[in-house]
């Protein structure tokens, strides 16, 4: 890899950079419960303990030793061992000119900097980066805390690792404050022309001005090109020098340092926000790729969550790999794809290509199946309830019959094998009761005569536009074939109203 940015989840809470929202306002169960089972002490913890005691990597494994000395086997403890032995991982898959961005808040970046400094090495540390995220909390009974942190640490401080400054523009106070109008009305401000360093060949006069005691900063063939240019400066006072011109439309601007104030969160009316509960900016992620990556470099997230990082490295056009743990994660972030880059062509791994990589997921995990399932029809996720309630909803589609108002299809996925009349029945049933207009029902096992018998009784959805069976039977192997339901005008413009509609912009997915 040329680049990793990673924005692991933070040990503070488990609601503040891991989990996804349904449109019910719940939280996924199978974000919640990888959040529950890697961030407690437990064997998967001693594992990864263990994992770094044995890497090889001395540094790392005296210094979680230590750590886990004083801070003995508890929550944190937890988190810094799963994440020492994946920093292990991506250290060692980083290119010798490759850089790292750790994204972390004020719970753990101490502790982070420090298994980053045994990792890396302290030679290889670069910059702490403060990242203003939101505004002042009014309500706060403390500091309010307003700032993420950023470790920027590269492979090898020795090599040639790509660095790109980046610039703001000048603001109008600056400017104001700084700048003068020559007699063509163009802005300048000037600059110091002595040397900073002693350099007896520069040591000369000019034009009656003694030279500094550092000597001058250019040659004499150098300060006649500028004179006869008009770019030098001449004070009437022979005691101050002569000085720089340099002009505002040659600037690029003020180098941006490591406090960065200037990229806003994501508000709730922002055009990219995707109902991620903080969703980083793209801008924050492209001035990071851009300042230590070139095109066609490959950047690595392997805590994409909602895919700005990946969205961000194909604009600027680089290569981009992406991991997350849920389907629900994958399938968010193929739409946004989709949707930004009509024709982009990538490969998704991990999720089931044919029949039976869906039965093993079904067998393995039923509500990561479900969300996959819901994904093949461009489905929004819902969940009403916890883990284990049946609200007979899956997913929805919302969609504009006449092109304006916008209408929602229900969404129910069967894993198993056994499914029959009733289950196709019960839908109907939900339709009718959440005032939908269509139901999806989605099997993984083959659908039966009376199943279909059943669907056509309830009839059809009728606009002026057409009619549309009002309960649609698809199997998983007609999706891989590429069957989709039958459903006018799905239009992706009205996800974010519909949501929001229905249970709030807060907590709404809006996917």
């Amino acid at each position: 890899m040329d680049l990793i940015y990673l924005d692991p989840p933070f040990n503070s809470q488990a609601t503040y950079n891991v989990l996804f929202k349904s449109t019910a306002g719940e939280k996924s169960r199978a974000q919640i419960e990888a959040f529950e089972d890697t961030w407690h002490w437990s064997d998967e913890a001693e594992l990864a303990f263990d994992g770094v005691m044995a890497s090889g990597n001395s540094d790392a494994a005296e210094m979680l030793r230590a750590m886990r000395g004083f801070l003995k086997e508890n929550d944190m403890m937890a988190y810094l061992s799963m994440m020492a032995v994946r920093l292990l991982e991506l250290h060692r898959v980083l290119k010798p000119t490759g850089s790292m961005y750790l994204h972390c808040d004020s719970t753990a970046s101490h502790y982070l900097k420090l298994v980053m400094d045994a990792i890396f090495g302290l030679q290889n540390f670069r910059s702490e980066i403060t990242w203003k995220r939101t505004n002042v909390h009014n309500d706060s009974k403390d500091w309010s805390d307003v700032a993420d942190i950023i470790l920027y640490y590269v492979k090898d401080v020795g090599s040639a690792f790509v660095w790109n400054p980046i610039y703001l523009e000048h603001t109008k106070e600056h400017i104001a404050s700084k700048y003068q109008e020559d007699s063509n009305g163009n802005l300048f401000t000037l600059s110091d022309m002595t040397s900073p360093h002693a350099r007896p060949n520069m040591m000369y006069e000019w034009k009656g001005f003694p030279s500094p005691a550092m000597g001058w900063r250019y040659s004499k063939e150098t300060m006649t090109k500028l004179d006869a240019e008009g770019r030098i400066w001449y004070p009437e006072d022979k005691k101050k020098r002569p000085r720089l011109k340099r002009y505002l439309e040659e600037m690029k601007g003020t180098v941006v340092t490591n406090i960065w104030i200037d990229i806003p969160p994501i508000n709730s009316q922002a055009q990219e926000r995707l109902g991620y509960p903080t969703q980083k900016p793209q801008a924050l992620l492209e001035r990071i790729i851009t300042a230590s990556s070139k095109e066609a470099d490959v950047v690595l997230d392997p805590f994409c969550g909602c895919g700005t990082s990946i969205h961000a490295a194909q604009k600027l056009r680089r290569e981009w790999i992406g991991i997350d743990i849920t389907h629900l994660a994958v399938s968010l972030i193929e739409k946004r794809l989709n949707d930004a880059f009509p024709g982009i062509v990538y490969e998704v791994h991990g999720t089931p290509k044919d029949l039976e990589g869906a039965r093993d997921l079904a067998v393995r995990d039923k509500h990561e199946f479900q969300l996959w399932a819901s994904s093949r029809v461009k489905a929004v996720p819902f969940r009403g309830g916890k883990k284990g309630a049946d609200t007979g909803i899956d997913g929805l589609i919302y969609f504009k019959p006449d092109g304006r108002t916008t209408e929602r299809a229900v969404v129910s996925v069967k894993g198993g094998e056994n499914v029959n009349v009733a289950m196709v029945r019960d839908l109907a049933h939900v339709v009718d009761r959440e005032k939908a207009k269509i139901g999806v029902f989605i099997t993984l096992a083959d659908s039966t005569g009376p199943m279909r018998t059943e669907a056509v009784k309830a009839g059809y959805y009728e606009t002026p536009y057409g009619k549309y069976p009002k309960i649609q039977i698809l199997t998983i192997r007609e999706l891989f074939e590429g069957k989709q339901p039958n459903i006018p005008l799905v239009d992706p413009s009205a996800f974010k109203k519909a949501a929001k509609e229905r249970v709030g912009e807060q907590d709404a997915l809006e996917f």
